[in-house]
């Protein structure tokens, strides 16, 4: 049975299954075990990531294809639900709509963004994608009477996922079941059930030939196969995936604009959680998604109460001083690419 779940795609490594054993029990239990607005924030937003992160290593780690127009996607999924919601009231069919027209037009401007220029070198696919994300980024931006502009958009969710909601009465192992609640389980199950999918999609004969693609693109057109078409197909697909994790952070927020979606410091971040976590293993997405959210949320807090304890030997609260966790992370990230080359599940399963 948890062989059919996982697609036959084991981890391959004792420390590594255990390590994403305790990542999803932390998730599944993390509003019990892990009380708190922010500590809920924190797990809400892996799940999304682990989607994000998970869908665009299809494409760099399976398929060998560079895009920077994956958080475009992800922007698009979140305006289509919160435009809808917007638009039609807090109600499950805007919800609904609004998912399926963020999905749709991900899968067209990735289609066309696709047959147009794929075809041609890859350098040239992945500065066609930065142009085109660079121009949603505006468009978002200048588009002030639809998206909110600059600003962004706050609108309503449907009442079963509001904080004022109460599914019982009492409490359950010490929290009150809320709408917060609820939200967060949908955000984990759809999360853990895209997950899943993406090791069935990566695990067919469609995504063997993705990885064919990727080893050698003239041996696999050889032998039959239309590699502008397996690219183009994958592109779409991730596409649909990136926009569904942008309506999970939506919901979650109930919030969406340029710099929570669109932003390429989240792109950046996609980037180096797929590297970190190694590329052409979605396990290793879990991976870097977990290590550097919880750096991006905690290592700040973390050293500022270091220089705190440190205050009376010189030079070193200084040098791990709060407002320095960007450098250390930068730190962190040039340590995992040179003791872990092929990221860190990688160094495990060599183990």
């Amino acid at each position: 049975m948890l062989n059919w779940i996982i697609s036959g795609d084991h981890p391959r490594s004792r420390i590594l299954t255990i390590v994403l054993l305790v990542v999803l029990l932390g998730l599944a239990f993390a509003p019990f075990v892990f009380p708190g607005t922010r500590s809920l924030a924190v797990a809400a937003r892996i799940c999304v990531l682990i989607v994000l992160v998970a869908s665009y290593d299809i494409l760099l780690g399976y398929t060998g294809i560079v895009s920077f127009a994956h958080t475009m996607f992800f922007g698009i999924g979140a305006y289509g639900v919160a435009i809808s919601l917007n638009a039609l009231g807090p109600s499950w069919g805007a919800v609904g709509l609004g998912t399926v027209a963020g999905v749709l037009l991900s899968i067209v401007v990735a289609a066309v963004i696709g047959l147009l220029s794929l075809r041609v070198r890859a350098i040239f696919f992945s500065m066609i994608t930065l142009a085109v994300a660079s121009f949603f980024l505006i468009l978002a931006s200048q588009l002030s009477w639809l998206t909110g502009g600059e600003d962004g958009m706050s609108f309503s969710i449907p009442r079963l996922l509001s904080p004022a909601y109460r599914l019982v009465d009492g409490e359950v192992l010490g929290q009150k079941i809320n709408g917060r609640i609820i939200g967060y389980y949908l955000v984990f199950f759809v999360s853990l059930f895209l997950f899943l999918f993406m090791l069935r999609v990566v695990n067919s004969p469609f995504g063997r030939v993705l990885q064919a693609i990727r080893e050698n693109d003239f041996r696999a057109e050889a032998l039959g196969n239309r590699v502008v078409i397996y690219r183009t197909a994958a592109s779409c697909l991730v596409a649909a995936l990136a926009a569904l994790a942008g309506v999970l952070n939506a919901l979650w927020l109930r919030y969406t604009g340029p710099d929570a979606t669109l932003s390429f410091a989240i792109m950046l971040d996609v980037l180096l959680m797929v590297v970190i976590g190694g590329m052409g293993t979605l396990y290793g997405a879990v991976i870097g998604v977990v290590i550097l959210s919880l750096a991006q949320f905690y290592l700040q807090d973390l050293m500022g109460s270091a220089s705190e304890a440190l205050a009376g030997i010189p030079i070193l609260p200084e040098l791990i001083a709060a407002d320095r966790w960007m450098l250390w992370l930068g730190i962190l990230f040039v340590l995992s690419v040179y003791f872990f080359p092929s990221g860190i599940v990688g160094k495990l399963r060599e183990r």
